[in-house]
């Protein structure tokens, strides 16, 4: 059965919900670096409310990071992922909430991809790393 992709308009998060929060805090925790987040609520073709953006060092730590992610939304929020992407490989993991989209990415993944720069008129807000 495929589920409607598009983000739930009912239901708009707010900018210190408690996912975002979970999200932001699990990055931390496991030392992911430059974390952003981008607010797409105002953006008509946003396929999320946010996206949560941060850099890994290396693919083990992308690994760490997406796992704790994963972990962490479960315990706090009680939910699983829609879908996440990039395990195999651990160059850019895409975990998908829905509303919520997290890109754990390796610098050189980020720089090729200027998720920000395409996405320049959200509002971006970082978040210590």
């Amino acid at each position: 059965m495929l589920v409607n992709r598009k983000p739930n308009k009912s239901f708009r998060l707010a900018k210190n919900s408690k996912i975002i929060r979970a999200i932001i805090q699990a990055i931390q925790e496991k030392k992911g670096e430059k974390i952003i987040s981008l607010d797409l609520r105002k953006i008509p073709e946003a396929v999320a409310d946010y996206f949560i953006v941060c850099e890994a060092g290396s693919t083990t730590q992308v690994r760490a990071i997406a796992d704790f992610i994963e972990t962490e939304v479960k315990e706090k929020c009680e939910e699983n992922p829609y879908m996440h992407e990039g395990r195999q490989v651990l160059q850019w993991v895409i975990i998908d909430y829905i509303n919520v989209v997290v890109h754990i990415m390796l610098p050189e993944s980020r720089r090729f991809y200027k998720l920000e720069e395409m996405w320049s008129d959200a509002v971006m807000e970082e978040h210590e790393g």
